[in-house]
């Protein structure tokens, strides 16, 4: 019998560690990240963990070994978490008369502090919005701008807080807005607002959310230490902990809402988060209904974060799902999604 080489076992005593560290990962959506907040983001590397898992199945089956089973079992129990991670075909149903658009932008203030070089920013963004013509819009990050023209939408809710720079979100509609109001975060300057639109003969309530930030910023690669990263692994810790009381107060507020509903924008977190599971709650996720690829909304370098959601109630069909991550005029990427209500 062929003695194993000591590199293929330094190889398996990574796989094993992998496959306990996904596993943790698998049970941590069940979990209130105040209970384990430092374990909670090993949440964010749940895609990361799934990519390695099959690279090491993939190079023990080429090798016919045993150990494959391993990534393989693994795998197979996250089968449901991949569907999350990646999808590999999408779905555009045929337009109807009934049909209905909503946009979903974090802004990022219009590039009001100059963050990116260009300075006809806002311009653009109105050019975007213009070309996907969505009947609903929302924005998070909202600062008002006179370089801004959203003129085709009659409707508008917008909550603004701030003294000298006024920023928050708005929902802006071609439908007409019978009711507003806001949920309020303590302690946070972040918030959720929402809108009952009534479309035809059907009333939907829109949510639009912004949740507790966990403040990295997309070329955080470059300039890591040991030091920082031990700061901003806190500093995550701690806006998941926040993050939980915000969904928490999300779902009960939704629960007692009578409409069908759609809840969508920036959650700063992942797919496998307590939190998204528990804003989702008996929800559809649109990417996973109709999207395809990672459906990356954050503009990250080198990992395909999704934390910028749309959310449907089960009687709305979703028809159409994109992620533009080509328009780079914030640091997130516009969602769009075409829907219709399900006939009785």
């Amino acid at each position: 019998m062929q003695q194993e080489s000591w590199i293929s076992k330094i190889a398996f005593f990574f796989n094993k560690v992998l496959a306990l560290l996904t596993f943790l990962a698998y049970i941590l959506p069940f979990l209130a990240p105040k209970l384990f907040p430092f374990l909670s983001v090993l949440t964010l590397l749940m895609p990361l963990f799934i990519i390695l898992n099959f690279i090491f199945f993939v190079i023990w089956a080429l090798q016919l070994k045993k150990k494959a089973f391993l990534s393989a079992f693994v795998l197979l129990i996250g089968f449901t978490f991949i569907s999350k991670f990646y999808k590999f075909s999408e779905t555009n149903l045929p337009e109807s008369s009934h049909d209905f658009k909503l946009m979903s932008f974090n802004v990022r203030l219009f590039n009001l502090y100059e963050w990116l070089p260009e300075k006809n920013i806002p311009e653009q963004i109105t050019d975007v919005i213009q070309d996907y013509n969505p009947d609903i819009l929302c924005l998070q990050e909202y600062s008002p701008n006179d370089a801004v023209r959203l003129r085709n939408f009659p409707y508008k809710h917008i909550v603004l807080h701030g003294n000298r720079n006024k920023y928050g979100q708005a929902i802006y509609s071609k439908f007409e807005i019978v009711n507003t109001g806001e949920i309020t975060f303590p302690n946070s300057s972040n918030n959720v607002i929402f809108a009952d639109i009534v479309n035809q003969k059907d009333t939907v309530r829109v949510y639009s959310m912004h949740l507790q930030s966990i403040k990295i910023s997309t070329d955080i690669h470059e300039r890591l230490d040991e030091n920082k990263s031990k700061f901003i692994f806190k500093r995550i810790s701690h806006a998941f902990k926040e993050q939980q009381l915000q969904s928490e107060l999300m779902k009960a507020h939704y629960d007692s809402c009578n409409y069908a509903k759609i809840v969508c924008g920036d959650m700063n977190n992942s797919a496998f988060s307590y939190v998204y599971r528990n804003i989702k709650d008996n929800m559809n996720d649109a990417f996973e209904d109709a999207g395809t690829g990672f459906g990356k909304s954050y503009n990250f370098k080198f990992y395909p974060a999704r934390i910028d959601y749309i959310f449907v109630d089960d009687n709305i069909q979703v028809k159409e799902y994109k992620t533009n991550d080509q328009v780079k005029l914030s640091d997130h990427f516009p969602l769009m999604t075409r829907l219709e209500f399900k006939k009785d």
